[in-house]
């Protein structure tokens, strides 16, 4: 038995040495840049594609898990913005119109949407504000769970990924 053990020892220090890879030479750490927040001033754009939209790209690819959300300012409130998550329908005499978005760890995409005649109501297309928020997927330890961001608030995604925002940033 006591030959055995140093030869055992020796085994499993070769699979351990063996199964290292040496590709952490071309290694190239991720910057990560979130979770923040950002403003944004949009004026939509028209085109046959995608329609309304407004495209723009993060300053610094996201991982592939995290995840954006997008508010809406609907208004003010006592000199304090109102932030409403989109996908978001407002119902108008015109008929609906529809803000959603969609994202990639590279780039992500506002649209703008309805049952009528966009143009008729460019309040709703030039100088709308929009703040958008970098989720890491883990954070602190927790997995993000996609379903519960979706249905919170502007204020209750802030508190609980502890997030500044007074130090919000323009993309």
């Amino acid at each position: 038995m006591k030959k055995f053990f140093p030869l055992l020892l020796l085994m499993m220090a070769s699979v351990l040495i063996l199964s290292c890879n040496n590709d952490d030479d071309n290694y190239v750490p991720v910057e990560v840049d979130y979770p923040a927040v950002y403003d944004l001033n949009v004026n939509f754009s028209y085109n046959t594609t995608d329609g309304w939209n407004y495209y723009q790209k993060f300053n610094q690819p996201l991982l592939d898990q995290d995840y954006v959300t997008i508010f809406r300012q609907s208004g003010t409130e006592s000199g304090t913005p109102v932030w409403q998550q989109i996908p978001r329908t407002l119902y108008l005499p015109q008929g609906e119109l529809d803000y959603d978005f969609d994202f990639t760890k590279y780039d992500f995409l506002i649209y703008a949407g309805g049952t009528y005649d966009l143009t008729t109501t460019p309040q709703y297309l030039n100088n709308q504000k929009f703040r958008v928020v970098l989720v890491p997927a883990v954070f602190g330890g927790k997995t993000t769970n996609i379903t519960d961001l979706s249905k919170m608030s502007y204020e209750q995604i802030i508190s609980q990924y502890q997030i500044d925002d007074s130090k919000v940033k323009t993309l």
